[in-house]
């Protein structure tokens, strides 16, 4: 089996398929920041060499529905927007049997529709929340095992005087930690190591099973 993981500088997701066993490469205009197969470049123009499973992760800055409200007379973010939207269509619509595309709720959805499943580092087993979609194309949905959760840390909400969760990467009012610096973006888009073990662990088999009934 060939996968690609398109627009993926860090070797997260790329190195959990190859720890199990399928021939991976990572795609991005970047280089790789962990050695292993990788092609620099626009992921576009890879898409008809013969993948069989691709997993994208389109820059999520001009997309999410957190900085949305900044087009709002702004025509020049806006392109930007439709830019970004434009280049995630295209990856969703490759010629390329299954493909899952990750991305936060915004402007991914509103095109496509709703994401099959919405899944949480600390689902799987990280004490971080970022609440990341997932549209599948011929895959199954992750599975979550209940007992790898995390459980985050207990404060009161200063709205509501209740009692929530926040996780780590999170200050007590829900907000991120990370302050501003020229990585943050890149920092806040890395997939969580169990959630690549999860996505190789889960759709290998299914993609396999089906193009062996397919062959």
């Amino acid at each position: 089996m060939r996968v690609l993981i398109a627009c993926e500088c860090s070797g997260t997701v790329r190195d959990a398929f190859l720890a199990a066993g399928v021939d991976a490469w990572s795609c991005d205009i970047k280089p790789t920041e962990a050695p292993g197969p990788h092609i620099q470049g626009d992921a576009l123009k890879v898409l008809t060499w013969g993948w069989d499973l691709m997993i994208c992760h389109p820059e999520c800055r001009y997309l999410s529905s957190s900085g949305l409200f900044r087009n709002i007379g702004n025509p020049e973010r806006q392109a930007k927007t439709e830019t970004a939207l434009a280049f995630a269509m295209a990856l969703w619509n490759a010629p390329i049997p299954f493909i899952a595309m990750e991305n936060p709720v915004g402007r991914i959805g509103t095109t496509i529709g709703r994401a099959q499943q919405t899944v949480q580092p600390y689902e799987f087993g990280h004490d971080a929340s970022k609440r990341t979609c997932l549209w599948l194309k011929g895959l199954p949905s992750l599975t979550i095992d209940p007992a790898a959760r995390c459980a985050g840390r207990r404060v009161t909400d200063s709205k509501t005087g209740k009692l929530v969760e926040r996780w780590e990467n999170q200050t007590d009012s829900g907000q991120n930690r990370l302050g501003p610096s020229e990585d943050r973006s890149a920092k806040r888009a890395a997939t969580y190591s169990n959630i690549a073990a999860a996505m190789a662990r889960d759709w290998i088999p299914a993609a396999a099973g089906q193009l062996r009934l397919a062959a």
